[in-house]
């Protein structure tokens, strides 16, 4: 039977690239000469320092383009609250978001069920699979969920015959 998975997946390697490529940009920025701002990773967090406020959000900046750049999507990124260090300096942790959680997969599966498409709807952990018997059904399923989501990005994968 045809199906598919709805998840929604980050690869961390390209996050750590995207923020070497912020640190090599903030070491030769004339605006940032002398200035304490950088990006730091852990895991799926990113730690974001500046010497102020509006620094922090050039830092900011400079990360979504990056991220941008090598194909992750800055839906995904979940700002902090900006704590005060010292002095003027900030800080602000940044969390990639991945994987569904339970509350955005039961929204796709109570609306899929509702829109009548002739599919079975199930979720596996922090993914949500589709089956059916006809593979036409499964595309329309597909651009369906593209209409109903389009605040966090979601990957397709999986599509078996």
């Amino acid at each position: 039977m045809p199906s598919f998975d709805i998840v929604s997946e980050v690869d961390k390697q390209e996050i750590k690239n995207a923020v070497d490529q912020v640190n090599k940009e903030l070491d030769t920025r004339f605006d940032f000469k002398g200035s304490d701002a950088r990006v730091e990773q852990t895991d799926y967090q990113l730690a974001v320092y500046a010497d102020d406020k509006f620094k922090l959000e050039q830092v900011l900046d400079i990360l979504r383009i990056k991220l941008t750049k090598r194909n992750i999507d800055v839906r995904c990124l979940d700002n902090g609250q900006i704590d005060k260090i010292s002095g003027n300096k900030v800080k602000q942790i940044v969390t990639v978001r991945t994987g569904l959680d339970s509350e955005l997969a039961k929204k796709i599966v109570r609306n899929i069920k509702d829109s009548k498409l002739k599919v079975q709807v199930c979720i596996l952990g922090v993914a949500v699979r589709v089956t059916s018997s006809k593979k036409d059904v499964l595309q329309e399923t597909i651009q369906f969920v593209k209409k109903l989501i389009n605040d966090f990005p979601l990957q397709y994968q999986n599509f078996r015959d």
